[in-house]
């Protein structure tokens, strides 16, 4: 059992808190039992795995799967789980594994893309993340100025769909908009000024759907290759909503709409 918080297992992954130090090791910090099992499910290959005695014991299953599936597995005490973990009660596991050594790329029948720009919140991240996989977007694309694609926080708030989803950062954002515009997709955005609101737009056509920072929206440059301005109708004076919530309402009408092309069997 590890219980020395100078062991440099336990001060190498404490470092993973850091961007710049998951990024210089090509490690993902993976907190919590709900990851873990997504992990195991999708076999996602691990590196070291810790966990308290107790938390074995309640979890025996996915302890003895991922034994098999780590490259090293080590049994921890509280106090050390506490120091390596980001958030403040963990549960009592905490894994490292690889990061993606090349990122995906889109699919050639690309129904809908989105695209995120400056998203700062982890929190918010994370739920476009489990949206976007629940209503069956085919990739997502980051801005290089938002929050870490693999933050900690994003995956949990995922809530184990980050293994689901595919994604990447992109440095020019402009290109990859004219790009899809030439080939004829529609780019919708959420604007204040909207002409329609999202149940009026064809989701049925191949779209690229722009979401932008949470206190900003989007900079005028990409606004200005919209195809599509929409304005989600809110009641009670309510301005404008959350950017995972915004997402969720088009997403929802995206769902509904290609759900209705479904034959009946």
């Amino acid at each position: 059992m590890l219980t020395s918080l100078q062991n440099p297992l336990i001060k190498q992954i404490r470092k993973l808190h850091k961007a710049k130090e998951r990024h210089r090791e090509n490690l993902l910090l993976l907190e919590g039992t709900n990851l873990l099992e997504v992990a195991r499910k999708v076999n996602y290959p691990l590196v070291t795995v810790l966990a308290t005695e107790l938390w074995q014991k309640k979890n025996y299953l996915l302890w003895e799967a991922l034994q098999n599936q780590a490259q090293r597995v080590e049994t921890v005490t509280p106090d050390v789980i506490k120091n390596v973990a980001t958030t403040v009660n963990p549960d009592g596991v905490i894994a490292t594994a690889y990061r993606h050594f090349s990122p995906p790329q889109p699919p050639e029948n690309l129904r809908l893309g989105l695209i995120g720009e400056g998203i700062q919140d982890p929190g918010n991240l994370g739920t476009i993340i489990r949206t976007s996989v629940a209503t069956n977007v085919d990739f997502l694309w980051l801005s290089n100025n938002s929050v870490d694609l693999d933050n900690p926080k994003v995956m949990r708030s995922s809530v184990g769909e980050w293994f689901k989803i595919q994604a990447k950062v992109e440095n020019d954002l402009i290109f990859l908009i004219a790009k899809y515009k030439a080939k004829g997709y529609q780019i919708v955005a959420t604007s204040l000024e909207g002409k329609k609101t999202h149940w009026q737009i064809d989701f049925t056509k191949p779209t690229i759907l722009l979401l932008g920072n949470e206190a900003q929206g989007l900079s005028p440059e990409l606004a200005s290759l919209a195809t599509e301005n929409v304005k989600i109708p809110l009641a009670n004076n309510v301005e404008s909503l959350n950017v995972a919530i915004a997402t969720a309402f088009l997403l929802a009408e995206y769902q509904r709409q290609i759900s209705q092309m479904m034959p009946i069997i």
